[in-house]
């Protein structure tokens, strides 16, 4: 058995990138995260939160850490969306992709994804201290 926690879509306003004149600026950044977490805190016997990963506190952390400065790259931003990720215990590993529209004129859409699985988010914990 495997479970995830998929987020498609959301809508972030970092200010993200820099840009010249001629440059087309996006309008919208978009995140997609996908969470493996043990199956126990999906398939479970008794409805209540104390069963099951509570996300929240997560989407406050990416929508703080989106928004608490410049990032020259949308890469140093997602690295910081997991290295908030490797915080929760519960989280197992990540799946991570962030896009921007538009790139040419008024369209297309252009991501960077990264897969860290869960021996890279365990070596992330442990260079952290936890």
């Amino acid at each position: 058995m495997r479970s995830t926690i998929e987020l498609k879509q959301l809508k972030i306003t970092p200010s993200l990138g820099t840009h010249g004149p001629n440059d087309v600026v996006p309008d919208a950044h978009l995140l997609d995260l996908s969470l493996t977490i043990d199956p126990a805190l999906v398939f479970i016997d008794a409805d209540g939160m104390d069963h099951v990963f509570d996300y929240d506190p997560l989407i406050r952390d990416i929508d703080r850490l989106a928004g608490d400065g410049h990032y020259d790259t949308q890469e140093r931003l997602m690295t910081r969306i997991v290295a908030a990720c490797a915080g929760y215990p519960e989280i197992e590993a990540v799946e991570i992709c962030l896009s921007k529209r538009p790139v040419l004129g008024d369209s297309g859409q252009l991501g960077v994804r990264l897969c860290v699985e869960a021996a890279d988010l365990a070596e992330l914990r442990e260079q952290a201290g936890r």
